[in-house]
């Protein structure tokens, strides 16, 4: 672990290459699962905010989901987390022409509909954060359906924290990532790439 400001770094952040490859994977990170996406109580608000926004993108079932409990619930672990279809799909999730997954908020984000991008937590992912008193963890969530995102950026050469650099500047500010740059810089000089 590396510590910069106040969180501790799991070094494969650091260590490990990642570029998201929506071409293989088809955004399986929002349908698979046996959780929603973690959310704070701030953006359990701003999801009920924008939900007549993004309301018409959303599948049927997602939105009967929506109207028997909401935008969210507390799961078995006690976080709070988006609802989800049928046990895994988040109920933000549509698909275009392709069946290519996408976030109906992120969309509207895009088409200049709200001011929200969507929870940091989807925004970060592969990151996962863990909140604890004094500092916040954050730890890369490696997982089966990630693995064309892996091969994806060993090729281009692009590591986990350098992919998610915009998401990790929204959550910590540019002035932790320029130090977690330098950590992670000084770290992989002294200990190889």
């Amino acid at each position: 672990m590396l510590q910069v400001g106040q969180a501790l770094v799991s070094l494969d952040v650091i260590e490990r290459f990642f570029i998201c490859n929506l071409e293989k994977c088809l955004g399986a990170c929002c349908v698979e699962g046996d959780a929603g996406a973690p959310i704070t109580e701030e953006e359990r608000c701003k999801l009920k905010e924008i939900l007549d926004v993004v309301w018409d993108d959303l599948l049927p079932e997602a939105r009967r989901v929506i109207e028997q409990q909401g935008v969210a619930y507390v799961d078995e672990e006690g976080d709070l987390v988006t609802s989800i279809v049928n046990g895994k799909d988040c109920v933000f999730t549509c698909y275009d022409k392709n069946g290519m997954c996408q976030c109906a908020i992120e969309k509207a984000y895009r088409a200049g509909k709200i001011d929200f991008y969507k929870p940091i937590s989807c925004h970060l992912y592969p990151i996962r954060l863990k909140e604890y008193p004094d500092f916040s963890a954050v730890n890369y969530h490696r997982w089966k359906i990630c693995k064309a995102g892996e091969v994806l950026g060993r090729s281009e050469k692009v590591r986990v924290y350098e992919f998610l650099k915009e998401p990790l500047i929204r959550r910590f500010g540019e002035a932790w990532y320029n130090e977690l740059c330098e950590a992670a810089e000084a770290y992989l000089q002294q200990y190889g790439e």
